[in-house]
């Protein structure tokens, strides 16, 4: 099943949203180096979007404790974040960005 998330020009380069899908899960939605990306938009350290953070060096900085998760792996890259944020798979079809879950 494929889901439409956004379209390619809803998300500048170097940016992230935060998209709801139908079953209420938040998605944060990257736009890094010119391809998209996506995680779970809940930080796994505590209640914290991470679509409200910043993005710095392929990570996406928690806006609550600055702890930080690879945005292409959902790694945990500093504390005080340790659990990994999952990670979704994309495709882009024309100007769409296609969750392919």
């Amino acid at each position: 099943m494929t889901i439409r998330l956004c379209a390619t020009h809803d998300i500048p380069e170097g940016e992230v949203r935060q998209v709801e899908l139908d079953d209420g899960r938040m998605l944060a939605v990257y736009h890094l180096d010119g391809e998209f990306f996506a995680t779970d938009d809940l930080c796994t350290h505590g209640d914290a979007s991470l679509s409200e953070g910043e993005i710095e060096d392929g990570k996406i900085l928690c806006p609550y404790h600055m702890g930080s998760f690879d945005i292409r792996t959902g790694e945990a890259c500093a504390a005080p974040c340790s659990i990994a944020i999952r990670t979704y798979r994309l495709r882009i079809d024309q100007d769409d960005v296609l969750l392919a879950d």
